[in-house]
């Protein structure tokens, strides 16, 4: 019902707003930009990065929000039926409710030939462990900086490919951005390699952290493994908090993204601190520390290894 509800909605509101789009997508003054639409902000601003003022970009999920289970609303519809470029994560993570995939059908870009680019194209992915979800990927791959520098790879070509004028722009500004990605990627293993092995295990909320403590050289551990299953399970407590006492874990860390009263009953429950927050889903507020990708990581990356090191 929720589903039908959806779709009815937005066809409507779809057919209603089609009658005031700008066929030219020309900018008032007669400037054109690629319009670009990005379904969740780390996304966004890999895309503000390569794109910089060659673009203007729309991002769909607010920072903050949960891109697993999105509800689009109607001014989604509209930008992203006016899209020129659409860029999604993919890997499972716009699969929570289908909402991408209705919202891509109803602006109009179901078909092969829409410019629509999956970003984490050519990652190497990461299974689910969790019964039930053994055959579907782990999204978060740009918790592991190679894979955003593969992401700023897709998202240049992607550019390069429907705005060829400014190919020259794309090219110049991605190698910065890749370079300061390689800069962190590099600092963040000489720095954990110093953390003692024995520390080196990280349990959060949502099992996000796996693409990372592969790349880090970190044992993960979680309560839930995605947001889109049930999260704090009677089961799910246990188990997290059997792994706690017996790896004799001294740390434990939240993500911004989830409600943290959860962790904190694994923290009364085992006597070890919540000693940091983490970002994974979404960048932080504007003016906060994860406020872009790149900071987002270093914050993460400090937090990490300042907990640990305790």
């Amino acid at each position: 019902m929720r589903n039908l509800l959806f779709i009815t909605t937005i066809l409507t509101l779809f057919l209603l707003g089609a009658c005031g789009s700008n066929p030219t997508g020309q900018e008032e003054g007669g400037s054109e930009k690629l319009k670009v639409v990005t379904t969740y902000s780390i996304i966004y601003d890999i895309t503000k990065n390569v794109g910089r003022d060659a673009v203007e970009i729309y991002n769909l999920t607010p920072i903050g929000a949960d891109p697993h289970e999105y509800d689009p609303l109607p001014e989604d519809v509209k930008k992203t039926t006016d899209a020129d470029v659409v860029f999604y994560n993919g890997l499972n993570l716009e699969e929570g409710n289908g909402w991408f995939k209705k919202l891509i059908e109803v602006a109009g870009k179901g078909d092969e030939e829409a410019a629509v680019y999956q970003v984490s194209k050519g990652v190497e992915p990461i299974l689910l462990e969790s019964q039930g979800l053994e055959d579907e990927t782990d999204p978060h791959a740009w918790l592991d900086l190679r894979n955003g520098i593969k992401y700023t790879e897709n998202i240049r070509d992607a550019l390069i490919k429907e705005d060829p004028d400014n190919e020259s722009i794309y090219v110049e500004n991605a190698a910065q951005y890749i370079l300061e990605l390689t800069e962190l990627h590099e600092k963040a293993i000489v720095r954990i390699a110093t953390i003692d092995v024995n520390k080196r295990f990280l349990i959060t909320s949502e099992g996000a952290f796996k693409y990372f403590g592969k790349a880090y050289g970190i044992e993960t551990g979680y309560i839930w493994e995605i947001n889109s299953e049930n999260q704090g399970s009677p089961q799910q407590m246990r188990d997290v908090i059997d792994l706690v006492r017996d790896k004799g874990i001294t740390s434990l860390f939240v993500e911004t993204s989830v409600d943290r009263r959860t962790m904190e009953t694994v923290s009364k429950e085992t006597g070890v601190p919540i000693v940091g927050t983490v970002y994974t889903d979404s960048l932080g507020k504007e003016g906060t520390d994860g406020d872009t990708y790149l900071k987002m990581m270093e914050s993460n990356i400090n937090m990490i290894i300042d907990g640990l090191s305790q």
